[in-house]
């Protein structure tokens, strides 16, 4: 299986580029189009995502990456338990904004996160990108873990980590993936868009 899914599929912009890659293109549109709609189907979807970019990113020795998706594959079962019965008393979960709390939180672990992730890869593993590769998994775990609270702001760290994953991947010759994360460097903002107007339906309705 694992040697299929590495076969090329079709050549891009000159570069073969596997079925791990294809079908990760595919699910992870669906996932994160799901993703911005609310819908609760994002996350198996998600799971399903996250093992072929782990196919993906090992043969591209993006080894940070690549283990990464072991850990979405842990938060994309917790953030589908807690949008069913997360929020009071077990009920569904509903938009809201981060605290001031829960940024300083988030501002520690990024850092903590970057650099360890840093040394590990500049000096146990073979990884050309040590840094960009540790920083854009401290800002994926920070993003992934807002959206299993369903915080708006989690958008923006989305945004950040595409920002730098696009050209990250342009430069691994991974086009195909390149060309994904700009369609949901697009869809983060309409994602975060849409939370926000369901943040604010929600206090209307709490107001009325």
């Amino acid at each position: 299986m694992i040697d299929w899914l590495n076969s090329p599929a079709l050549v891009a912009f000159g570069v073969p580029t596997s079925w791990a890659e294809v079908l990760g293109f595919v699910t992870g549109l669906v996932n994160v189009g799901l993703l911005v709609r609310r819908h609760i189907l994002n996350w198996p979807l998600g799971i399903l995502n996250v093992l072929l970019l782990m196919v993906v990113f090992w043969s591209a020795g993006l080894y940070a990456d690549s283990g990464l998706q072991i850990v979405y594959v842990i938060l994309g079962c917790y953030g589908w338990w807690a949008w069913l019965h997360g929020g009071p008393d077990r009920t569904r979960l509903v938009v809201r904004h981060t605290t001031r709390t829960e940024w300083i939180g988030l501002a520690v672990a990024g850092v903590l996160l970057t650099g360890g992730l840093w040394l590990f890869l500049d000096r146990l593993t073979g990884s050309t990108v040590p840094l960009a590769d540790g920083l854009t998994t401290a800002l994926s775990l920070l993003a992934t873990y807002g959206q299993t609270r369903k915080l708006v702001e989690s958008w923006w760290i989305w945004i950040a980590a595409d920002l730098i994953y696009i050209p990250l991947y342009a430069y691994k010759g991974l086009w195909l993936t390149a060309i994904l994360y700009v369609a949901f460097l697009t869809l983060c903002v309409l994602g975060m868009r849409a939370w926000r107007g369901a943040w604010r339906d929600q206090r209307r309705s709490v107001t009325a």
